[in-house]
């Protein structure tokens, strides 16, 4: 499974490995730990998928090592949230792709693939309120750290929500309208394509599919 990685997330492995050695010869020990916790999270998708006999598209791990990356390492060693007002806006609006995209999986997966028996429109709403879902939770959870520990994670605070949460929802729509592109037979490129793929991937799940 680590094998048939891209060349980009397997660069990135390398490099986190590399700036974690560096961290801990220099006895930067915030650094070190930041990396380190960043190449367990990048690697816990792979990992999870082999346990669970899943297999997810180089191209879908590739984008979560990519976020994971953003987020927890240039976001906080590098400081990329104060340093660029909009990468928190790119952050949330991908991950909001992402679970759009899960969520229409999952769905899709309880009707065992059967194109028929699941309403294009249907699949898509539920797989839009999944990604909205998880988007709002997390900015629940944003406001009850700064409540409860005197963080900052709201930055400025009722604006910083909304505008996250207009993000989320525009990246759960394109999660959304992938699935319901998918199931109109449009899987020829794009987010269409990932969700093909992992079917085709994983069949076991998909057993009334008929193409």
């Amino acid at each position: 499974m680590f094998a048939e990685q891209t060349w980009l997330v397997r660069l990135i492995w390398v490099t986190l490995t590399g700036v974690v050695l560096w961290a801990l010869v220099t006895f930067r020990w915030e650094h070190a730990f930041v990396g380190m916790a960043t190449l367990a999270l990048s690697l816990t998708p792979v990992l999870a998928a082999r346990w669970a006999d899943i297999h997810v598209p180089p191209s879908f791990i590739a984008a979560i090592v990519m976020f994971v990356g953003g987020t927890v390492f240039l976001g906080e060693v590098f400081d990329f949230y104060e340093r660029y007002w909009w990468w928190d806006l790119v952050m949330h609006g991908g991950s909001a792709v992402g679970f759009g995209l899960v969520g229409f999986v999952l769905v899709f997966m309880m009707f065992q693939g059967d194109r028929f028996a699941a309403p294009p429109f249907a699949m898509a709403v539920l797989a839009f309120c999944f990604a909205i879902a998880i988007g709002t939770a997390w900015e629940v959870f944003e406001f009850a750290m700064d409540q409860l520990f005197g963080l900052n994670m709201q930055k400025s605070g009722l604006n910083d929500t909304m505008g996250d949460l207009m993000v989320n929802g525009l990246g759960a729509l394109s999660g959304a309208s992938a699935g319901y592109g998918y199931l109109r037979g449009c899987a020829r490129g794009g987010l269409p394509r990932v969700i093909a793929e992992f079917v085709d991937r994983n069949p076991r799940f998909f057993r009334r599919r008929r193409k």
